[in-house]
């Protein structure tokens, strides 16, 4: 990639701070700071958790490809897990290992956050790094189970316009509101007022009624199974579920049942209030309590072979909105005294464990952020050091760059 925070050639040597730890210069990361994060993360880890407290900063997510390329080449980890469906992954994983069509048109069905230019370019790389070593590839997988895609909406109203077409208006009536949910998430339409009103989830199981009730003569069992992905879809979204802990105890059996089942060394790409290896309280909801995250499952499997690691930022312009310097109660806002461009710390090392540990509030920027509600965007930990094992933190960021 070319935009991403990696040090150039002529950015100035990683130095060492107080803590006997490196952390930038005057630039951003260096190479030589890359290398020895990506040395240490890869010390007897089965799986490397590396969360974003955004999904929309070109930084952030730089910083984490160019760790995943790292633990790669130099460390033999060979699977990439993503929060997306086993379907969307699979073709992901087609693609990278030499299907046809491109990075871009790969990431058609996939979930937002991930349909970017850097996304693409992370592909990419896999990609040609799978030509490189053909009898030893990288793998994609998805965290969660097979879901209705948006051609699945137009099976059913295909089925009904074929079969029963008296009944196609009541049906479109239903499906057509809900499939918008594919390209912009039902949460994010009520965040933007641009959601219709009725609940996705009611009309998925009115449309799944109608097709139950047509007659036997046009019954099939294919766009039946097609309709109940759609009712679990929507059931299973942030809105249906009306929480953003998502399903983490789902996720991380999938996680840990195909890192057992191929024995390969995995790097997980997730949000941090997922990543995290501690349970979290999210600052939109503090009366649900501590959440049980899918990197404090995989805790609690594996133990240090689960490794956590936490991509903030201060503050900076992502494109949706510009984000504000932080509150003086978060982590972020400590991290960013030093006004480096970026820095890091390993809370392993007992020294830094000593200074850095105890409760704290980490910046999250979700898909819903609204700067004039900035002290709700965060999540909270009982413990630092236990929810993150490497805290990695930039200064100013940019946004991503959103695929067509």
């Amino acid at each position: 990639m070319t935009n991403n925070i990696t040090a150039s050639r002529g950015s100035a040597p990683s130095r060492t701070d107080s803590s006997g730890l490196p952390h930038s210069g005057t630039g951003p990361l260096s190479d030589a700071a890359l290398d020895e994060l990506a040395e240490r993360l890869a010390v007897a880890a089965a799986i490397v958790g590396i969360g974003e407290s955004t999904r929309a900063s070109r930084e952030t997510f730089g910083v984490r490809d160019q760790l995943f390329r790292r633990l790669v080449r130099r460390h033999g980890f060979r699977a990439l897990a993503v929060q997306d469906s086993a379907g969307v992954a699979a073709r992901l994983d087609g693609y990278v290992r030499g299907g046809e069509g491109s990075a871009g048109s790969a990431l058609d069905d996939a979930w937002r956050p991930w349909r970017t230019a850097e996304m693409a370019a992370a592909l990419e790389w896999i990609r040609a790094f799978n030509q490189e070593h053909p009898n030893d590839p990288v793998r994609i997988f998805g965290v969660k189970p097979t879901q209705a895609q948006s051609d699945d909406y137009g099976a059913v109203l295909d089925h009904v316009r074929a079969s029963a077409p008296e009944r196609l208006a009541e049906v479109a009536s239903h499906l057509d509101p809900i499939r918008t949910a594919h390209h912009t998430d039902e949460h994010l339409q009520r965040a933007w007022g641009t959601h219709p009103g009725r609940p996705f989830a009611d009309h998925a199981h009115d449309a799944l009624a109608l097709i139950r009730s047509l007659p036997d003569a046009v019954h099939d069992d294919g766009i039946l199974a097609r309709m109940r992905r759609i009712v679990d879809f929507h059931e299973r979204s942030v809105a249906g579920r009306d929480n953003y802990a998502g399903d983490a105890p789902v996720w991380a059996d999938a996680l840990g049942d195909t890192q057992r089942r191929t024995g390969l060394r995995m790097v997980y790409w997730d949000g941090i209030a997922h990543t995290s290896a501690a349970e979290t309280v999210l600052g939109p909801a503090p009366e649900r309590g501590p959440q049980p995250s899918v990197g404090s499952l995989l805790r609690k499997r594996y133990g240090t072979r689960y490794v956590s690691v936490a991509i903030g930022f201060h503050h900076g312009d992502l494109g949706v909105a510009v984000v504000p310097e932080p509150a003086g109660d978060l982590i972020d806002a400590r991290l960013g005294a030093a006004d480096l461009p970026a820095r890091w710390l390993d809370l392993r090392h007992e020294a830094v464990r000593r200074q850095w540990d105890g409760p704290a509030k980490a910046r999250v920027i979700s898909g819903v952020y609204d700067p004039s509600r900035d002290d709700l965007a965060h999540l909270t930990v009982a413990s630092l050091a236990d929810a993150f094992d490497v805290l990695i933190h930039i200064r100013r960021v940019s946004p991503v760059r959103w695929l067509p």
